[in-house]
């Protein structure tokens, strides 16, 4: 007597892809138009500043006096994003473009701060006044520069994203700059300011904490 096969005799190999598992691989490919500045050390130990202009979580683009070579292990340090490990895969007219090396965790970690970047820049978080701005107690500070300049200025106002600053001597936007522990880009210029958008992804709790413990104190600076 012959059994018909049952489907509880079939192969136990087969995959299910759901709708969740294609949405994820699409966005850790999706490839995000940014402006990030940073700098990138070549195997040799050279460091130079760079630019990231369109990245994914396989890959990005590289503005860069210095361009490496092709197949060359490179780490970035870039704003936003952090540390990346990659290899040079082609030289471009401006840089290079490489290939990120990391793990699985951080890919994902790597495509989440992505969508973050781009959702932000489509809504035009850097100008939202919509989150809630407040005067410190302690009014009074200073930015540092890259070069470790300070110059004095006035928080007119600020929130969990960024701070608008009354300054005699306008750093250039793009600029990057510290307030206290917060760093920050010039992202605009005002008649007798500049207004400064933070950089670090920060959780609501922890930079409130920072901005609470570091200027909503007299005499915290």
């Amino acid at each position: 007597m012959t059994i018909a096969p049952t489907d509880t005799d079939a192969p136990k190999d087969t995959v299910e892809i759901t709708v969740e598992d294609l949405e994820g691989n699409r966005r850790q490919h999706e490839r995000v138009e940014v402006n990030l500045l940073g700098r990138c050390m070549f195997a040799d130990q050279r460091e130079n500043p760079c630019e990231m202009r369109n990245v994914s979580a396989g890959g990005a683009a590289i503005i860069s006096p210095a361009r490496g070579n092709v197949g060359e292990k490179i780490i970035i340090y870039a704003e936003q994003i952090g540390r990346i490990e990659g290899i040079i895969t082609r030289h471009t007219q401006n840089g290079f473009a490489i290939t990120i090396t990391a793990s699985a965790r951080k890919r994902e970690k790597l495509a989440n701060t992505l969508a973050w970047l781009g959702r932000r820049d489509v809504l035009k978080l850097r100008d939202d006044r919509r989150s809630v701005r407040r005067v410190p107690a302690t009014t009074e500070t200073r930015v540092t520069l890259p070069g470790g300049k300070q110059i004095d200025c006035k928080i007119i106002d600020m929130s969990k994203t960024g701070a608008a600053l009354a300054i005699s001597e306008r750093p250039p936007i793009g600029s990057r700059v510290n307030l206290g522990r917060l760093g920050g880009r010039v992202v605009r210029h005002f008649s007798d300011g500049v207004a400064i958008e933070f950089m670090r992804i920060m959780s609501e709790e922890e930079i409130e904490q920072i901005i609470e413990e570091e200027f909503f104190t007299d005499g915290s600076l």
